[in-house]
Protein backbone atom coordinates (compact mmCIF):
# COMPACT_ATOMS: atom_id res chain seq x y z
CA UNK A 1 0.00 0.00 0.00
CA UNK A 2 1.31 3.46 -0.86
CA UNK A 3 2.33 5.57 2.17
CA UNK A 4 -0.42 8.16 1.66
CA UNK A 5 -3.09 5.45 1.44
CA UNK A 6 -1.76 3.73 4.57
CA UNK A 7 -1.81 7.07 6.40
CA UNK A 8 -5.42 7.71 5.37
CA UNK A 9 -6.43 4.20 6.41
CA UNK A 10 -4.83 4.76 9.82
CA UNK A 11 -6.79 7.99 10.26
CA UNK A 12 -10.05 6.29 9.35
CA UNK A 13 -9.34 3.45 11.76
CA UNK A 14 -9.48 5.99 14.61
CA UNK A 15 -12.90 6.18 16.34
CA UNK A 16 -13.44 9.84 15.51
CA UNK A 17 -14.72 11.94 12.65
CA UNK A 18 -12.34 13.30 10.03
CA UNK A 19 -13.41 16.55 8.32
CA UNK A 20 -12.43 16.73 4.64
CA UNK A 21 -12.77 20.04 2.74
CA UNK A 22 -13.23 19.94 -1.02
CA UNK A 23 -11.54 22.15 -3.59
CA UNK A 24 -11.21 22.55 -7.33
CA UNK A 25 -7.81 24.18 -7.89
CA UNK A 26 -4.28 24.44 -6.58
CA UNK A 27 -4.84 27.55 -4.46
CA UNK A 28 -7.77 25.96 -2.67
CA UNK A 29 -5.63 22.88 -2.06
CA UNK A 30 -2.80 24.99 -0.65
CA UNK A 31 -5.15 26.83 1.70
CA UNK A 32 -6.54 23.52 2.95
CA UNK A 33 -2.99 22.52 3.88
CA UNK A 34 -2.29 25.95 5.40
CA UNK A 35 -5.38 25.57 7.62
CA UNK A 36 -3.97 22.33 9.02
CA UNK A 37 -6.35 19.78 7.50
CA UNK A 38 -4.87 16.31 7.11
CA UNK A 39 -7.29 15.28 4.37
CA UNK A 40 -8.81 16.94 1.31
CA UNK A 41 -11.16 16.12 -1.56
CA UNK A 42 -10.47 17.02 -5.18
CA UNK A 43 -14.12 17.70 -5.96
CA UNK A 44 -15.60 17.21 -9.41
CA UNK A 45 -18.37 19.72 -8.77
CA UNK A 46 -15.85 22.34 -7.64
CA UNK A 47 -13.61 21.66 -10.64
CA UNK A 48 -16.57 22.00 -13.00
CA UNK A 49 -17.55 25.29 -11.38
CA UNK A 50 -14.11 26.86 -10.89
CA UNK A 51 -12.51 25.69 -14.12
CA UNK A 52 -15.46 25.89 -16.52
CA UNK A 53 -18.18 27.86 -14.68
CA UNK A 54 -20.48 24.93 -15.39
CA UNK A 55 -22.67 22.73 -13.21
CA UNK A 56 -21.65 19.21 -12.24
CA UNK A 57 -23.32 17.37 -15.14
CA UNK A 58 -20.46 15.22 -16.51
CA UNK A 59 -19.14 18.11 -18.59
CA UNK A 60 -15.58 17.88 -17.22
CA UNK A 61 -13.41 15.49 -19.21
CA UNK A 62 -11.08 12.89 -17.76
CA UNK A 63 -8.08 14.92 -18.95
CA UNK A 64 -9.36 18.05 -17.19
CA UNK A 65 -10.02 16.09 -14.00
CA UNK A 66 -6.61 14.40 -14.04
CA UNK A 67 -4.86 17.72 -14.66
CA UNK A 68 -6.61 19.31 -11.68
CA UNK A 69 -5.95 16.31 -9.42
CA UNK A 70 -2.25 16.68 -10.25
CA UNK A 71 -2.31 20.44 -9.57
CA UNK A 72 -4.03 20.04 -6.20
CA UNK A 73 -1.70 17.29 -5.00
CA UNK A 74 1.38 19.22 -6.18
CA UNK A 75 0.19 22.32 -4.32
CA UNK A 76 -0.38 20.41 -1.06
CA UNK A 77 1.58 17.15 -1.15
CA UNK A 78 1.33 16.55 2.61
CA UNK A 79 -2.49 16.41 2.53
CA UNK A 80 -4.05 12.98 2.10
CA UNK A 81 -6.17 13.41 -1.02
CA UNK A 82 -9.38 11.70 -2.06
CA UNK A 83 -9.78 12.20 -5.81
CA UNK A 84 -13.19 12.29 -7.46
CA UNK A 85 -13.18 9.55 -10.08
CA UNK A 86 -16.88 10.00 -10.87
CA UNK A 87 -18.05 6.89 -12.77
CA UNK A 88 -14.57 6.13 -14.07
CA UNK A 89 -15.44 7.75 -17.42
CA UNK A 90 -16.53 4.62 -19.24
CA UNK A 91 -16.34 0.84 -19.09
CA UNK A 92 -14.38 -1.32 -16.63
CA UNK A 93 -11.08 -0.69 -18.42
CA UNK A 94 -11.72 3.07 -18.35
CA UNK A 95 -12.40 2.83 -14.61
CA UNK A 96 -9.06 1.13 -14.08
CA UNK A 97 -7.27 3.66 -16.30
CA UNK A 98 -8.73 6.50 -14.22
CA UNK A 99 -7.61 4.89 -10.97
CA UNK A 100 -4.09 4.25 -12.20
CA UNK A 101 -3.77 7.82 -13.46
CA UNK A 102 -4.87 9.29 -10.13
CA UNK A 103 -2.62 6.91 -8.19
CA UNK A 104 0.39 8.04 -10.24
CA UNK A 105 -0.46 11.63 -9.36
CA UNK A 106 -0.37 10.86 -5.64
CA UNK A 107 -3.98 10.31 -4.57
CA UNK A 108 -4.49 8.35 -1.35
CA UNK A 109 -7.98 7.24 -2.38
CA UNK A 110 -10.39 7.52 -5.29
CA UNK A 111 -14.17 7.78 -5.38
CA UNK A 112 -16.04 5.66 -7.92
CA UNK A 113 -19.83 5.87 -8.14
CA UNK A 114 -22.64 3.92 -9.79
CA UNK A 115 -24.33 6.67 -11.79
CA UNK A 116 -25.04 6.34 -15.50
CA UNK A 117 -22.31 7.86 -17.68
CA UNK A 118 -22.63 10.05 -19.56
CA UNK A 119 -25.58 11.49 -17.64
CA UNK A 120 -28.76 11.31 -19.76
CA UNK A 121 -30.07 14.75 -20.71
CA UNK A 122 -33.63 15.83 -20.07
CA UNK A 123 -33.82 14.50 -16.52
CA UNK A 124 -33.05 17.73 -14.66
CA UNK A 125 -29.65 16.47 -13.53
CA UNK A 126 -31.20 13.44 -11.76
CA UNK A 127 -28.86 10.91 -10.18
CA UNK A 128 -29.75 7.94 -12.38
CA UNK A 129 -27.73 4.80 -11.74
CA UNK A 130 -26.71 1.75 -13.75
CA UNK A 131 -28.26 -1.66 -13.05
CA UNK A 132 -27.00 -3.41 -9.94
CA UNK A 133 -25.01 -6.03 -11.87
CA UNK A 134 -23.20 -3.31 -13.82
CA UNK A 135 -22.57 -1.35 -10.62
CA UNK A 136 -21.02 -4.39 -8.94
CA UNK A 137 -18.85 -5.07 -11.98
CA UNK A 138 -17.65 -1.45 -11.96
CA UNK A 139 -16.79 -1.74 -8.27
CA UNK A 140 -14.97 -5.03 -8.85
CA UNK A 141 -12.82 -3.47 -11.58
CA UNK A 142 -12.13 -0.46 -9.37
CA UNK A 143 -11.18 -2.59 -6.37
CA UNK A 144 -8.76 -4.63 -8.47
CA UNK A 145 -7.03 -1.51 -9.81
CA UNK A 146 -6.86 0.08 -6.37
CA UNK A 147 -5.26 -3.05 -4.92
CA UNK A 148 -2.76 -3.13 -7.78
CA UNK A 149 -1.90 0.54 -7.29
CA UNK A 150 -1.88 0.47 -3.48
CA UNK A 151 -4.55 3.11 -2.90
CA UNK A 152 -7.98 3.04 -1.23
CA UNK A 153 -11.34 2.76 -2.97
CA UNK A 154 -14.35 4.78 -1.89
CA UNK A 155 -17.43 3.17 -3.45
CA UNK A 156 -20.50 5.39 -3.70
CA UNK A 157 -24.09 4.57 -4.57
CA UNK A 158 -26.59 7.17 -5.73
CA UNK A 159 -29.41 4.64 -5.90
CA UNK A 160 -31.33 6.11 -2.94
CA UNK A 161 -32.97 8.92 -4.89
CA UNK A 162 -33.93 6.98 -8.03
CA UNK A 163 -34.31 3.35 -6.92
CA UNK A 164 -35.06 3.53 -3.23
CA UNK A 165 -33.39 2.94 0.09
CA UNK A 166 -33.37 -0.87 0.06
CA UNK A 167 -31.59 -0.95 -3.28
CA UNK A 168 -29.02 1.55 -2.04
CA UNK A 169 -28.28 -0.54 1.06
CA UNK A 170 -28.02 -3.69 -1.04
CA UNK A 171 -25.42 -2.00 -3.24
CA UNK A 172 -23.38 -0.94 -0.21
CA UNK A 173 -23.30 -4.59 0.90
CA UNK A 174 -22.16 -5.69 -2.57
CA UNK A 175 -19.50 -2.98 -2.78
CA UNK A 176 -18.20 -3.99 0.64
CA UNK A 177 -17.97 -7.62 -0.47
CA UNK A 178 -16.10 -6.58 -3.62
CA UNK A 179 -13.36 -4.99 -1.52
CA UNK A 180 -14.20 -1.28 -1.29
CA UNK A 181 -12.31 0.34 1.60
CA UNK A 182 -14.72 3.23 2.31
CA UNK A 183 -18.46 3.29 1.63
CA UNK A 184 -20.85 6.13 0.81
CA UNK A 185 -24.62 5.84 0.63
CA UNK A 186 -25.61 9.14 -0.94
CA UNK A 187 -28.73 11.08 0.15
CA UNK A 188 -29.91 9.25 3.29
CA UNK A 189 -33.17 10.76 4.49
CA UNK A 190 -32.88 10.03 8.22
CA UNK A 191 -30.52 8.94 10.96
CA UNK A 192 -31.95 5.44 10.69
CA UNK A 193 -31.04 5.27 6.99
CA UNK A 194 -27.54 6.56 7.67
CA UNK A 195 -27.08 3.96 10.40
CA UNK A 196 -28.31 1.22 8.08
CA UNK A 197 -25.73 2.28 5.50
CA UNK A 198 -23.00 2.13 8.13
CA UNK A 199 -24.14 -1.33 9.20
CA UNK A 200 -24.15 -2.53 5.59
CA UNK A 201 -20.50 -1.50 5.31
CA UNK A 202 -19.61 -4.32 7.71
CA UNK A 203 -17.22 -2.38 9.90
CA UNK A 204 -15.50 -0.51 7.09
CA UNK A 205 -15.54 3.30 7.42
CA UNK A 206 -18.52 5.23 6.04
CA UNK A 207 -18.53 8.71 4.56
CA UNK A 208 -21.13 11.47 4.62
CA UNK A 209 -21.41 14.67 2.58
CA UNK A 210 -22.52 18.04 3.92
CA UNK A 211 -23.45 20.57 1.25
CA UNK A 212 -25.58 23.74 1.35
CA UNK A 213 -27.56 22.49 -1.66
CA UNK A 214 -28.19 19.04 -0.20
CA UNK A 215 -31.72 17.84 0.46
CA UNK A 216 -30.78 14.82 2.53
CA UNK A 217 -30.19 14.14 6.22
CA UNK A 218 -27.24 16.34 7.24
CA UNK A 219 -26.64 16.56 10.99
CA UNK A 220 -23.72 18.49 12.44
CA UNK A 221 -20.26 17.00 12.80
CA UNK A 222 -20.76 16.00 16.45
CA UNK A 223 -23.91 14.07 15.53
CA UNK A 224 -22.18 12.40 12.57
CA UNK A 225 -19.44 11.21 14.88
CA UNK A 226 -22.00 9.89 17.38
CA UNK A 227 -23.82 8.00 14.62
CA UNK A 228 -20.56 6.37 13.49
CA UNK A 229 -19.55 8.25 10.35
CA UNK A 230 -15.75 8.38 10.02
CA UNK A 231 -15.35 10.95 7.25
CA UNK A 232 -17.44 14.00 6.33
CA UNK A 233 -16.78 15.82 3.07
CA UNK A 234 -17.61 19.49 2.52
CA UNK A 235 -17.31 19.57 -1.28
CA UNK A 236 -18.43 23.15 -1.98
CA UNK A 237 -17.66 25.38 1.00
CA UNK A 238 -14.49 26.77 -0.59
CA UNK A 239 -16.33 27.21 -3.90
CA UNK A 240 -19.21 29.06 -2.21
CA UNK A 241 -16.81 31.28 -0.28
CA UNK A 242 -14.91 32.06 -3.49
CA UNK A 243 -18.04 33.19 -5.33
CA UNK A 244 -19.04 35.42 -2.43
CA UNK A 245 -15.55 36.93 -2.04
CA UNK A 246 -14.98 37.57 -5.76
CA UNK A 247 -18.38 39.23 -6.15
CA UNK A 248 -17.64 41.45 -3.16
CA UNK A 249 -14.23 42.42 -4.59
CA UNK A 250 -15.74 43.24 -7.99
CA UNK A 251 -18.50 45.27 -6.37
CA UNK A 252 -15.80 47.24 -4.58
CA UNK A 253 -14.02 47.92 -7.86
CA UNK A 254 -17.35 49.06 -9.28
CA UNK A 255 -17.77 51.82 -6.69
CA UNK A 256 -19.15 49.82 -3.77
CA UNK A 257 -17.56 49.31 -0.36
CA UNK A 258 -14.18 47.61 -0.39
CA UNK A 259 -14.31 44.14 1.21
CA UNK A 260 -11.48 42.75 3.36
CA UNK A 261 -8.63 41.57 1.14
CA UNK A 262 -5.53 39.53 1.77
CA UNK A 263 -2.53 41.71 2.52
CA UNK A 264 0.55 41.31 0.31
CA UNK A 265 2.27 39.20 3.02
CA UNK A 266 -0.83 37.02 3.38
CA UNK A 267 -1.01 36.52 -0.37
CA UNK A 268 2.72 35.74 -0.50
CA UNK A 269 2.23 33.06 2.16
CA UNK A 270 -0.70 31.52 0.28
CA UNK A 271 1.29 31.14 -2.93
CA UNK A 272 4.55 30.16 -1.14
CA UNK A 273 6.58 33.06 -2.50
CA UNK A 274 9.39 32.61 0.05
CA UNK A 275 9.85 28.95 -0.89
CA UNK A 276 10.04 29.70 -4.60
CA UNK A 277 12.35 32.69 -4.14
CA UNK A 278 14.67 30.48 -2.07
CA UNK A 279 14.71 27.95 -4.89
CA UNK A 280 15.29 30.73 -7.42
CA UNK A 281 18.34 31.90 -5.46
CA UNK A 282 19.97 28.49 -5.95
CA UNK A 283 20.07 28.97 -9.71
CA UNK A 284 21.69 32.31 -10.53
CA UNK A 285 21.60 33.21 -14.18
CA UNK A 286 25.20 33.12 -15.50
CA UNK A 287 24.56 35.92 -17.98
Amino acid sequence: MRPQAAALKALLDEPRLQVMPGCGDGLGARLIAEAGFRTGFVSGSSISAMRLAMPDMDLVTFAEMADTVEACIAAAPDVLWLADGDTGHGNALAVQKTIRAYARRGAAAILIEDKIWPRPLGHGGAKLVVEREAAVLRCRAAAEACRDEGILLLARTDARTSRGFEEAVARIRHFTAEGADILFLDSPQSEAEMRAGIEAAGGKPSLAVTSPAGKHFMPGDAELERIGIRLVVYPQDILAATVHAVRAALAGLNGGPKPPLATPPELATAIRSADYLAQDAKWPDPR
